[in-house]
C-alpha cells in the first residue's frame, strides 16, 4: 500500500486506525516537509504522543495532527 493510500485510509476511517498506525504514517511523511522547523515540530509531537500510556488520550492527541495528512495529500 502506498503512502498516499495509507494517509487516505486513515483520514477516511480515523476512529478505526490505531494510534500506533497513525504515528507510523506521520513518521513516514515527516521527512517530506520542506521546512525543517515543521518537521522538527512534528517530531516533537510524535514523541510526546508515543510516551502517553492511555490509548484514548493518544487518539485524542493524534486527532490534532490530522492537518498534516491533509497537507501531505495536497502536495505539501
Amino acid at each position: 500500500m502506498s503512502l498516499n493510500e495509507q494517509v487516505s485510509k486513515i483520514l477516511e476511517n480515523f476512529d478505526g486506525a490505531s494510534s500506533n498506525e497513525i504515528l507510523d504514517v506521520l513518521k513516514q511523511i515527516q521527512p517530506q516537509f520542506k521546512s525543517n522547523l515543521t518537521s522538527e515540530y512534528l517530531d516533537g509531537k510524535i514523541q510526546k504522543i508515543a510516551d502517553i500510556e492511555d490509548e484514548s488520550e493518544k487518539k485524542k492527541q493524534c486527532k490534532a495532527l490530522t492537518p498534516y495528512f491533509d497537507w501531505y495529500l495536497q502536495g505539501l
